[in-house]
């Protein structure tokens, strides 16, 4: 009895623990082009080590299916279905309920129809084309962009921009999300190559198409970086530092540091950079993403109801243009990233970032501006200083909230400040050498800015395929204040002859802010099996108000008190916009084109505080667009898009303010701006063959612009005074075209690419009230050849060529010059462990009537390294600019004005680095 009792306890014990491991499978299966749901399908569940059948189902007329009391493990899911081809996966059944999701099965038809390429590595299915990663060997501790470097197809240029098919890759995705924001330079250059499984090239849709499954032509060249299941479980990363050696001041350094961990789903990495050189590692991007360029805030509403806001130059706040490529500047950047995803449903996204910048310049500059009879020849000499400093924060939760209801919210901020002092000295002359005017001028700057940005995307599903309806709304809010101060000494003479002095001594405060709130909803509602009609409206509100005071520099309280009316105005500027769309869409396998047109309202009221008057105007614009898409085979396809647009002037454009940082060159608002509208349209096709690895893309587009925007000039010729003041204007139209073809010449092993390219723009030009035209004409040729063969040796030789053709209906003489730019590439490995590589590029520009000598650029770098320990760790020795002549000379062109000027470069510096790649070797072996 006791032994009785005794099995029955322990039968129990085994039922009992039996049962509180079962769990619970559902999943929903449909036809992956129809998007309808598959009944009576048979869902089965394999055991995986002989493949016996465990359970099996079947799917109900929802495509529904469900397995309850399911032994937690791992299984083998199969199903079929005499229309369609069998799906089989590999998946983990977790204690609880395991939901699958949407599994999209593949008629039989349509599989004949389609062709799969498979040539041992690389794989192409529809629009994707795949690469194993590990089939592409490259050194122990190569970045991904070396990786890409090997794959047909790509190309990665020294900038690091990467082209795929003929077409710049504008995302890179780690495991289909955003690494570090949107900037394709942090993944490529700083995950590891052997973390890749494979290497996806597809055309990203647009986050409403992928939404809806109506396509909207609004495409983006992707790469998405699948990593290899045993890196999602540890860390890895690189810290690289290097010094120039025997100097004991002003000494070159770099130092940066990047470090990744994953485990499952969540992914942490973190970035430091810090340098002088302007080799600080950063992406082809970075300097947008990270502040390494010169920014000022701007914020505007795109005719898709869409709130942009970014940093662009150009207006009152005075801080000094930064260009990075110029000048001595010391970058410090640091990052982290944190995502992470739960049961499917719920997705974090956090990135803050911060920079710091010292920048300095010393630029000349000389210019000829022709005025009717009158040459005035202007000499400058400018130095720059700048520090500056800006915080980051994006982040974004995206919620499945059931089945067919999803929320996403994005937060976005941004605290900026800038200090800075410009001082320029400058003369100009006139016919013979004839002095006009002398100038000398100290400005400073002190501002802070700010931004805030938050958006709620509600998204809903109804149980009608491609019936669909969701709701946008963003807030948005910038802010700027700015203490400046300005003292300029500015005399100027008739006939050569002094005649009259003004100084300036004044501090000019500044206030501006800028609010948005848009919302915008869209439904989608298919009319037939191919056609959906879309429908959309939105609604924005802008509110902007700047206000600015310039005091003048009082000698009896020493004190800045005197107000300057002439410099000073508050401003308010308040629009709302009402925009209905409709659109009708036709989505097949190869053809796909949808047409529509929006109707916008704008009402549109300036207020000047000062002057006490209102500018009031209402505008009503038709917006049509449409798109086609053709895929006549594999991996081919014509894109045809054409879409009308408006822009908004902006707010300091719109002020009536007399800007007088440069005495001689002033700018004045225009509260009487109209909008602009421009029509475009751009034709694309590429074609890519993977068998016999060669391509060809090409690109045709034509815009035409009305009241474009352009600034006013009126030139005294005998001062050589500038105003400059905004206007609308007519006749205004560019075109461009791009051809390139690709091929592998197989017996020599070399990669080659040549693309011709066109372009040709007439804008219009006003100089002293006389409306005229300036026509540019723009010609070249490019050619690319690459051969590499494994640890020996990396040749990579480009060639650009290009003709320009300037003239102007102010002056009849034409003025023609061509440039030619030569990059050689060269890395060779020795003795196992060594490697020499080496780059050349040189630069020439042709001399014209006005600059009578050629301007020849040529620089020169050098590296030599040794790796160590299955190359974790690298030593090298490097010099730039091995010829010392890295001059920083451009020659520019604009209307009437031709000009030459030259900063200050980083010239020739050796510098010793060591390297070291680290990973974790795998998880520790449980004892």
């Amino acid at each position: 009895m006791q032994k009785i009792t005794g099995l029955i306890t322990i039968l129990f014990l085994f039922s009992f623990s039996a049962f509180s491991q079962q769990a619970q499978l559902s999943g929903v299966i449909t036809d992956g082009n129809e998007k309808a749901a598959v009944y009576n399908s048979v869902v089965a569940l394999l055991t995986p080590v002989d493949s016996i059948l465990y359970k099996f189902t079947r799917s109900d007329k929802k495509g529904n299916f469900n397995f309850k009391n399911v032994k937690a493990g791992n299984y083998i899911l199969m199903t079929s279905h005499y229309q369609y081809a069998d799906y089989v996966d590999p998946i983990i059944v977790k204690e609880n309920e395991n939901k699958l999701g949407t599994i999209a099965l593949k008629s039989k038809i349509e599989l004949l129809r389609e062709v799969v390429i498979k040539t041992g590595s690389i794989r192409i299915k529809g629009d994707t084309t795949s690469y194993r990663a590990s089939d592409f060997v490259v050194s122990e501790n190569a970045n991904v962009e070396e990786l890409l470097k090997k794959l047909p197809g790509i190309q990665v240029d020294k900038n690091g921009a990467i082209k795929a098919m003929g077409e710049t890759v504008q995302k890179v995705l780690v495991d289909g999300e955003e690494f570090f924001g949107d900037d394709p330079g942090m993944a490529v250059k700083n995950l590891r190559a052997d973390a890749v499984k494979e290497v996806q090239v597809f055309d990203k849709k647009s986050e409403l198409a992928e939404f809806t499954g109506i396509d909207d032509g609004n495409t983006k060249k992707t790469i998405n970086l699948k990593l290899k299941e045993d890196k999602k479980k540890g860390y890895f990363g690189k810290i690289d530092g290097a010094n120039q050696p025997f100097t004991d001041t002003d000494s070159r350094y770099n130092s940066n540091l990047m470090v990744s961990s994953f485990k499952g789903k969540r992914k942490l990495s973190a970035f430091l950079l810090n340098g002088n050189t302007g080799q600080d590692g950063l992406g082809w991007e970075d300097s947008e993403k990270f502040g390494a360029r010169d920014d000022s805030f701007s914020m505007n509403m795109d005719d898709d109801g869409n709130v942009n806001f970014e940093w662009v130059g150009g207006n009152n706040d005075g801080e000094p243009y930064v260009n990075t490529q110029n000048g001595f500047i010391k970058n410090t950047n640091a990052g982290l990233q944190y995502t992470n995803k739960w049961n499917d449903k719920q997705n974090l996204n956090v990135s803050p970032k911060f920079n710091k910048q010292i920048y300095t310049n010393n630029n000349s500059r000389i210019s000829q501006t022709q005025v009717g009879e009158t040459q005035l020849n202007e000499n400058k000499s400018t130095v720059t200083n700048v520090n500056r400093s800006n915080f980051k924060l994006n982040a974004t939760y995206d919620v499945k909230l059931d089945s067919v209801n999803s929320l996403k919210i994005t937060a976005k901020t941004n605290f900026y400040n800038t200090d800075s002092d410009e001082f320029t000295d400058g003369t100009t002359t006139g016919n013979g050498g004839i002095l006009k005017n002398k100038q000398q001028r100290a400005f400073t700057t002190n501002s802070d800015k700010s931004s805030f940005f938050t958006s709620l995307l509600f998204k809903h599903k109804f149980a009608k395929p491609r019936r669909t309806f969701s709701v946008n709304s963003s807030w948005s809010m910038l802010n700027t204040n700015s203490n400046n101060f300005l003292k300029s000494s500015n005399e100027s003479y008739v006939d050569g002859v002094f005649a009259t002095k003004d100084d300036v001594d004044q501090n000019k405060i500044g206030d501006k802010t800028s609010q948005n709130f848009a919302a915008s909803f869209s439904y989608s509602e298919p009319i037939a099996k191919q056609l959906s009609l879309q429908f959309a409206y939105q609604i924005a509100y802008d509110k902007g108000e700047n206000n600015y005071f310039t005091y003048d520099y009082s000698e009896d309280t020493g004190k800045y008190d005197l107000l300057v009316n002439s410099l000073s105005n508050e401003f308010e500027q308040t629009m709302v916009t009402h925009r209905p769309n409709l659109k009708l869409s036709y989505n097949a396998k190869k053809i796909n084109y949808s047409f529509g047109s929006g109707f916008g309202f704008t009402s549109f009221d300036l207020l000047d505080k000062t002057m006490e008057k209102e500018y009031k105007r209402n505008y009503a614009n038709f917006f049509p667009s449409a798109s086609f898409s053709y895929k006549y085979k594999s991996n081919s396809n014509l894109r045809v898009n054409y879409q009308g647009s408006t822009r908004q002037p902006t707010l300091d454009q719109l002020q009536p303010l007399r800007n007088n940082q440069d005495f001689f060159n002033q700018t004045l608002g225009n509260p009487d701006l109209k909008q602009s509208f421009t029509n475009s349209i751009n034709i694309n096709q590429s074609s890519y063959d993977m068998l016999s690895e060669t391509q060809i893309y090409q690109g045709l587009s034509f815009s035409t612009t009305n009241n474009l925007i352009i600034y006013s000039r009126v030139i005294d010729p005998e001062s050589a005074k500038t105003i400059s003041k905004p206007i609308n204007t007519n006749g205004n139209f560019a075109t461009n075209f791009y051809f390139g073809y690709g091929l592998k010449i197989k017996k020599i092993d070399l990669r080659a690419n040549f693309s011709p390219s066109f372009g040709y723009n007439k804008s219009a030009l006003s100089i002293n009230d006389k409306i005229g035209s300036a026509k540019n004409l723009n010609t070249g040729f490019s050619v690319y050849l690459s051969k590499s063969k494994e640890k020996q040796y990396d040749i990579n030789l480009s060639n650009r060529f290009s003709f320009n053709r300037n003239s102007t209906t102010q002056n009849s003489e034409i003025k023609s010059f061509n440039t030619n730019n030569l990059n050689l590439d060269i890395g060779v490995y020795f003795a196992e462990k060594w490697k020499l590589s080496t780059d050349y590029n040189l630069n020439t520009r042709q001399k014209t009537v006005d600059f009578q000598n050629n301007l020849t650029n040529q620089l020169w770098n050098a590296r030599l390294q040794r790796t160590f320990k299955k190359d974790e760790f690298t030593a090298y020795f490097m010099v730039r600019d091995i010829l010392n002549q890295n001059i920083g000379i451009q020659r520019n062109v604009y209307e009437n004005t031709i000009s030459q000027e030259q900063n200050d470069r980083l010239k020739r510096y050796a510098m010793i680095g060591f390297t070291w790649n680290f990973k974790n070797r795998g998880e520790t072996t449980k004892r």
